[in-house]
C-alpha cells in the first residue's frame, strides 16, 4: 500500500482490477499543465501565509516546474498504474523532494483540486472553440459578400417557397453561430470561478488566502460555498449543452451541404480535398465530412445526457460518480473542435454554382407571393389576391407554363387589375431586390447583416 497516498487506513493491497477500474489517468492526464499551475499557486499561497516554510514553498514550486518541463519534453511519462494525474504529479514531486514534496497537499483535497483543474482546462478549451466559431462566421461572411445577388430558392418543408440569395442563406447560419458564441461566453463566465480552498467539502482550518490563489490563476472570483465548490459540475453541463446546440447548427448546415452537392440540386461542388469517393462506383464524390458531422452530433448529445444523468441523483458533496464528467466533457470538446477544423476549410474551398441556383429558383412558382402582393398594391384585399394567384398557378401547371411566361390575356381573364408591369413585379430579381426590410434578402439588407455580424465579432 506504499504506492497509494491514502494507504494508511488500509491493511490490504487494493485488487488490481479495482485499481484499473478506479484509475482515471488515461483521460485526466490531459490536465497536467493545469494541475501543476494550480499547485504552483497553492504552494505560493502556503508559503506567503506561513502555513509551510517559505523555502519549502519555493522548492516545491521549482520542483513542479521541473516536472512540467520534463513532461513537455517527453522525458517524463505518465504511469498508467497511477490513480490519477493529481496523484502522479504529487508522487513524482515527493520522489524528487522527499518530505518537502509531501507538504504540497497541505490545506487541499483532491476534491477541490480536481474541481480547479477541470475549470482551468475548460477555460482554455472554451476559448479555442470560440476562436474556431469566430473563424467559421468570418468564412461565411466573406462568402456572403461574394454572393449578394446570387438568387436561389428559399424553402419551407423542403419545398421551394420564395426567392432569396445565397448570401442571405449563409447569413442565417452566421446568426446561429453568433448565438453559439454568446452561449460559450456565458459558460466561460460561470466556469471562471475558483473552487480551491473548499477542501474535501468543509474548507480547512488553515489560515489560507483563497483570493490570492484566485488572483494568481486569473479567475474572476472564488466559489461562495465549500460544499458547492467541490460538487458543482454545472459548468461542464452548460458547456456540453452549448456544444450540443453548436453541433446541431453544424448538423443542419451539413444536411444542406449534402443536398446541395447532389445532382438533384447541384448548387455547390466540394473541393476534391474535402470529399471522398466510392470503392465500387467511380463516378461518386461523397460529402463524408458533413455526414460525419451529422453522426457526431448524436455523439455529443450523448455526452450531455451522460453528464445530466450522472449528476441527477448525487447527494452533496463529492461522489466518485463525478469522475465520469471528464470523459464526457472532453469528448464533447474534442468532437466539436474536430468538426469545426474540417468544416471551415471545406466551406472556404467549395465552389458555388450560381446558374444552377438561379435555374432552380425559376421553377416552383416561388414568385407567387409577389404576384399576390402586386394585386394588393393595386387595391385588392390580400385573401382575394391570394385566391386569384392560386388559380393562375393552377392554370400554369395545366398549360406547362410559369407565371413569367403566362400570356397577359390569361392574367386579364382573372382580374382586370393586371397590367404588363406584372412581369417586372414577379421577376426573381425584383422579388429579391424589393425585400429590403431589415433582415431580408435584398443585397442592401444582407450588407447590413454582414456589417452587424462583423461588429459583433469585433466586440
Amino acid at each position: 500500500m506504499a504506492g497509494k497516498m491514502w494507504a494508511g487506513r488500509f491493511t490490504k493491497e487494493i485488487d488490481e482490477r479495482v485499481n484499473d477500474f478506479n484509475s482515471s489517468i488515461s483521460f485526466d492526464a490531459r490536465m497536467y499543465k493545469q494541475d501543476i499551475e494550480g499547485s504552483v499557486a497553492h504552494a505560493t499561497m502556503l508559503g506567503e501565509c506561513g502555513i509551510i516554510p517559505l523555502e519549502e514553498s519555493k522548492a516545491i514550486i521549482k520542483g513542479l516546474k521541473g516536472i512540467l518541463k520534463d513532461i513537455d519534453n517527453g522525458e517524463l511519462h505518465f504511469d498508467p498504474a497511477a490513480e490519477d494525474v493529481h496523484m502522479f504529479i504529487e508522487a513524482e514531486l515527493t520522489s524528487r523532494l522527499g518530505n518537502t514534496g509531501k507538504r504540497l497537499h497541505t490545506a487541499r483535497s483532491r476534491n477541490d483540486q480536481v474541481a480547479l483543474d477541470i475549470r482551468m482546462n475548460l477555460k482554455v478549451e472554451i476559448k479555442e472553440i470560440e476562436n474556431l466559431v469566430s473563424e467559421l462566421i468570418t468564412t461565411l461572411v466573406n462568402l456572403a459578400e461574394k454572393n449578394l445577388t446570387t438568387v436561389m430558392p428559399g424553402y419551407t418543408h423542403l419545398q421551394r417557397a420564395q426567392p432569396i440569395t445565397f448570401a442571405h442563406h449563409l447569413m442565417a447560419y452566421a446568426q446561429m453561430l453568433l448565438r453559439d458564441l454568446g452561449r460559450l461566453e456565458d459558460t466561460y463566465k460561470r466556469t471562471n470561478i475558483m473552487p480551491l480552498g473548499s477542501g474535501a467539502l468543509a474548507s480547512t482550518t488553515y489560515p489560507i488566502d483563497r483570493q490570492r490563489v484566485c488572483d494568481l490563476l486569473g479567475f474572476d472570483e472564488i466559489t461562495q460555498n465549500s460544499l458547492d465548490g467541490v460538487s458543482d459540475r454545472d459548468f461542464c453541463i452548460e458547456l456540453a449543452s452549448a456544444i450540443s446546440i453548436l453541433m446541431m447548427h453544424l448538423s443542419r448546415f451539413s444536411e444542406e451541404i449534402v443536398l446541395w452537392c447532389s445532382w438533384e440540386f447541384k448548387f455547390i461542388e466540394l473541393d476534391d480535398a474535402y470529399a471522398t469517393g466510392s470503392s465500387i462506383m467511380p463516378q461518386k464524390k461523397n460529402p463524408d465530412i458533413t455526414e460525419l458531422i451529422r453522426g457526431k452530433t448524436g455523439r455529443v448529445y450523448g455526452d450531455l445526457t451522460t453528464l445530466l444523468t450522472m449528476m441527477k441523483g448525487l447527494s452533496l458533496a463529492y461522489n466518485k460518480d463525478m469522475q465520469e464528467d471528464k470523459e464526457a466533457i472532453f469528448d464533447a470538446v474534442d468532437t466539436v473542435k474536430l468538426c469545426l477544423t474540417t468544416f471551415i476549410p471545406m466551406i472556404e474551398t467549395m465552389k458555388v454554382l450560381p446558374d444552377n441556383m438561379r435555374n432552380a429558383a425559376a421553377k416552383g412558382f416561388i414568385n407567387a407571393t409577389d404576384c399576390a402582393d402586386y394585386l394588393v398594391k393595386k387595391g385588392l384585399p390580400f385573401r382575394d389576391a391570394y385566391k386569384i394567384t392560386g388559380t393562375l398557378v393552377h392554370t400554369c401547371i395545366e398549360k406547362n407554363l410559369t407565371l413569367e411566361t403566362l400570356p397577359m390575356e390569361e392574367y386579364m381573364a382573372l382580374c382586370e387589375s393586371f397590367d404588363e408591369d406584372v412581369y417586372d413585379a414577379i421577376s426573381l430579381e425584383t422579388c429579391v431586390m424589393q425585400r429590403k426590410a431589415y433582415g431580408g434578402p435584398a443585397p442592401e439588407s444582407v450588407k447590413a447583416q454582414i456589417e452587424y455580424t462583423r461588429k459583433k465579432l469585433a466586440e
